[in-house]
């Protein structure tokens, strides 16, 4: 009886929510073209008008601004639920707050907030704004689901609140706009001027757990600190060729601190999508691995989620305004369980990519409808097995420990085994070897406020509160397991509902050897295969593996600031000195030298106040200097000693660097600084490696001047640039085939001058005079070898047998985290770890050719060791040993430094950022 009155309930609210539901505006009359009409997009300006209108016209939504964008623009999510369920809406956000979070609640009372509660699904679009149907359907969906009055529609508007997240606005304006610029047959997206987010382009997506970028950082506040969704569907393109789109189940590996339960969800969520398809007759779907997608990686907004128990999906969709066809690929004509449903080769509408994504975000919808409260207890249940994990003796299982194990034990790593006690006890010893007590993970990781780089490591941590962390603070000093730490150390529980996270971004990943059968090139993982941010940061932390209590306050900031640096006095100083360690420490003394400060760099020790002061630490004059930056002559001062150290106090309180007084003029020796003229290479269509290290440059307060190839072979650099700065992709080797570019008639004058590639025949003969007269030029990763092949310099492929490159069978590395042997003596090395973690990327490795030296080529570090891999994969890392990744090269009156690694990959490797910033002064300083 009391199903059939539920029933008779739902059926008149179904009535009257129809009857009341005033008309709503189409896409159509909003924008005289519907959503996937050929030749036409709609721009983020005109959606963002639209979704406010609906706004207006339906009490089904609700449009929110989640903060601005890199260019300004307001961030928009439009939060769309039943009228009855906005009026509650407060309530059902506690709810999924609550069981995410876990908290104190028992099951009965997580049961009960689940029966209670409605299920929050995140639906994006346009994050790559290239891709552009994620921006449509994403207009299209959110006006179905406003102005539908069917049974599903109105089923799934109660039992779900969905938030349509537009994911990059400010690509989406820059991507429609150029395309809808020509007349409708004239129409593509090709020759884009510049990167679609304004630093990073593509990499926007590779930046959700660094949160360096604010749409990064908007996305992060909904889905960590305030909804807390148990399910987010990402919208990407494109599908694999001859297919429609992919979609989850995902190809192993996955990662294994993922729960069960989160990777047997996602295995279900995907099938359901393919299912609907199915059912409504549209053919094309595939999965697993007729895609390239893992679960393995850690930087997606999608798997950035995984990491934080929510069933969290992406899907490739073909689809294009401009018609596109679907090509004959014989294998895919031939059904297999990752693709039962072929489709035949035929011309392809954006409507119909539409009509896909439409069915795809209804799928979603439905299975968050029919399993509401087991998705509501499941993202509970996952974050309380998280926190009992934290709370015990627990062993991440290690692909190549446990090969190690299995060799030492002579137990086969595949094929089945056999039961008995002589089996039994086989089995117990195995067991053992695996679970021994000093491989437990940790219960926790302390971070020392001691360590001489601890505004760093503060980064570091507001890394992790960005994306939901719980961190801790020592409200005095402490001792653990007999080892004592000071007060302001921050500490970070495993036992906490978000422990997959966290394991991530501190222990190294183990990804397994993935071949297809002995002997093959592998298989490469979807992304990197090692991250582990604690060692690309350079934070100093312990690991502890026992349970520890200690006087600890919960942060509650989501963005710390370092405590303060000291700065102290002393009668008659004449300068100040600031340690190299802090990476800020550069930001401190673009501050000074931009305010005209006499700054030095100290090249031998020295020691003032009882402390000594290694080489490379910086000296910062207190006498008075004139606006051209040299000691006051007769003319008026711009500073004088007590300005200098309030100039110090501001800097100490805003950066926690600290400066000590010396009354010690700065050693003859010493090198005088200037502020370099950074010319940073870049290109039409933009570069994402020189996106990034302008991003940083800014961070750091470096002034730069981003130089296009039309600059560089005009010549007469020197004039202009102390140091060029060419990232991967920099300088061409002699076999590299340029890219189409757009002709000047076909782009407006103010992209003009941007047009042209580095050429070796004209480009670089430019380098070399630069160099030559005295200029800097730094390389990073392949622009280092093209660069030290074109001027013959004596240095060779470290990975090469018999002068042929070491194939992927034998050596393989592919985004992993690696340790090298640094000079720190070295100027480009100061302040740096003499053994320091390097991102490398199938990285070039040198080896120095016989003469090197006598023709002033220097390796600056390298790898010292046979098993250099820290995180990640390295299949045949032996090859490694010897291998030089930085190296000084003189250039007539200048130099050249390469650098293979990447040392500034999507600014993670705060370690190596010292090489770059070292390098720039460096170019500039006078002894």
């Amino acid at each position: 009886m009391a199903t059939l009155r539920r029933a008779l309930t739902f059926i008149v609210l179904l009535a009257v929510t129809a009857s009341a539901q005033p008309r709503i505006t189409t896409p159509k009359d909003e924008f005289g073209f519907n959503f996937g009409d050929d030749y036409q997009l709609a721009t983020y300006q005109q959606l963002s008008s639209y979704w406010h209108k609906l706004d207006r016209e339906s009490d089904r939504m609700v449009v929110q601004e989640i903060g601005k964008t890199s260019e300004g623009r307001p961030h928009l999510m439009a939060i769309v639920t039943s009228p009855e369920n906005h009026r509650n809406l407060a309530r059902y956000k506690d709810i999924s707050r609550q069981l995410a979070s876990v908290g104190t609640l028992t099951d009965v009372q997580a049961r009960a907030l689940a029966k209670e509660g409605k299920t929050v699904v995140w639906i994006d679009g346009g994050l790559h704004a290239s891709e552009v149907l994620g921006a449509q359907q994403l207009g299209e969906m959110v006006y179905q689901m406003v102005s539908r009055s069917d049974e599903e529609a109105m089923r799934l508007l109660n039992d779900t609140i969905t938030l349509f997240v537009h994911a990059n606005p400010d690509g989406h304006d820059l991507v429609a706009g150029w395309y809808m610029r020509n007349p409708a047959e004239q129409r593509s997206g090709a020759g884009l001027p510049r990167l679609y987010h304004p630093y990073i382009g593509h990499d926007n997506n590779r930046d959700f757990f660094g949160s360096t970028q604010r749409e990064t950082e908007n996305i992060n506040r909904v889905l960590y600190h305030e909804w807390f969704p148990q399910i987010l569907y990402n919208h990407h393109q494109s599908g694999p060729a001859g297919t429609v789109f992919w979609s989850p189940p995902f190809r192993d590996p996955f990662n294994y601190n993922q729960d069960p339960l989160l990777v047997i969800g996602l295995q279900q969520l995907g099938l359901a999508i393919h299912a609907r398809l199915a059912a409504e007759g549209k053919p094309g779907a595939s999965s697993r691995a007729s895609g390239a997608y893992d679960g393995w990686w850690n930087g997606g907004i999608r798997n950035t989620a995984a990491f934080h128990n929510i069933l969290a999906i992406l899907t490739e969709m073909i689809g294009n305004p401009t018609p596109i066809r679907i090509p004959l690929v014989m294998p895919r004509l031939l059904p297999t369980s990752d693709a039962p449903y072929p489709i035949a080769p035929q011309v392809w509408h954006f409507r119909q990519s539409i009509d896909y994504s439409i069915t795809n975000n209804l799928a979603i919808l439905d299975y968050a409808s029919r399993n509401r409260e087991s998705l509501l207890f499941n993202i509970y249940r996952m974050g309380k097995n998280s926190i009992e994990r934290g709370s015990r003796d627990e062993w991440t299982p290690a692909p190549h420990r446990y090969a190690a194990v299995a060799q030492k034990m002579n137990v086969p790593m595949s094929g089945g085994g056999r039961g008995g006690a002589a089996n039994a006890e086989r089995d117990a010893a195995v067991l053992a070897e695996l679970r021994r007590m000093e491989l437990r993970d940790p219960r926790g990781y302390i971070i020392p406020s001691s360590q001489p780089d601890f505004p760093t490591a503060v980064k570091f941590v507001n890394a992790l509160r960005e994306v939901g962390i719980a961190v801790h603070r020592a409200a005095r000093e402490f001792s653990v397991g007999g080892k004592s730490y000071p007060a302001g150390s921050l500490v970070v529980p495993t036992a906490q509902p978000f422990r997959p996270h966290v394991m991530d971004m501190f222990e190294p990943q183990d990804h397994p050897d993935n071949f297809p059968y002995p002997g093959a090139p592998p298989t490469p993982p979807y992304d990197n295969a090692g991250w582990t941010l604690a060692f690309q940061m350079g934070v100093e932390f312990e690991r502890i593996l026992d349970g520890f209590t200690g006087p600890f306050e919960p942060v509650t900031d989501w963005n710390l600031k370092p405590p303060p640096g000291k700065v102290t006095t002393a009668v008659g100083a004449a300068g100040y000195l600031i340690g190299h360690e802090m990476l800020d420490s550069f930001t401190a003394l673009n501050r000074l030298l931009g305010e005209n400060r006499e700054v030095f760099w100290l090249m031998e020790p020295t020691t003032t106040n009882g402390r000594t002061y290694p080489v490379g630490t910086w000296y910062i004059s207190a006498r008075p200097v004139s606006t051209a930056g040299r000691q006051t002559r007769g003319q008026t001062p711009i500073g004088d000693s007590t300005s200098i150290q309030l100039e110090l106090q501001k800097l100490a309180a805003d950066l926690g660097v600290s400066a000590d007084a010396t009354t010690t003029s700065p050693p003859a020796d010493a090198m005088r600084l200037h502020r370099p003229r950074i010319g940073l290479w870049d290109q039409y269509g933009g570069v994402i490696d020189s996106g990034w290290a302008r991003w940083i440059l800014e961070q750091f307060h470096f002034p730069f001047e981003k130089v296009f190839p039309q600059t560089l072979d005009a010549g007469n650099l020197n004039a202009r640039y102390d140091v060029l700065v060419f990232v991967e992709g920099g300088i061409p080797s002699d076999r590299a085939q340029a890219a189409a570019q757009p002709s000047a008639a076909d782009i407006p004058a103010e992209f003009r001058p941007w047009l042209g590639r580095v050429t070796i025949e004209k480009t670089l003969p430019q380098i070399r005079t630069f160099m030559e007269n005295g200029g800097t030029v730094i390389t990073i990763g392949d622009s280092s070898t093209n660069l030290a092949r074109f001027l013959s310099l004596p240095i060779e492929n470290h990975l090469a047998e018999g002068g042929q490159p070491l194939p992927d069978a034998k050596f393989y590395a592919p985004g992993s985290v690696l340790t090298a042997k640094v000079n720190v003596t070295h100027p480009i090395a100061h302040g740096m770890k003499e053994r320091t973690d390097v991102f490398f990327d199938n990285s070039p490795v040198f080896r120095l050719g016989s003469g090197a030296a006598t023709q002033g080529v220097k390796a600056v570090a390298w790898f010292d060791t046979r098993t250099p891999l820290r995180s990640g994969w390295a299949w045949g890392q032996h090859y490694l040993e010897n291998g030089v990744v930085a190296i000084e090269a003189t250039v007539g009156k200048g130099r050249a430094l390469l650098f293979g690694p990447e040392i500034l990959k999507r600014a993670q490797p705060h370690g190596t950022f010292k090489f770059l910033f070292n390098a720039l002064y460096y170019s500039a300083a006078v002894r």
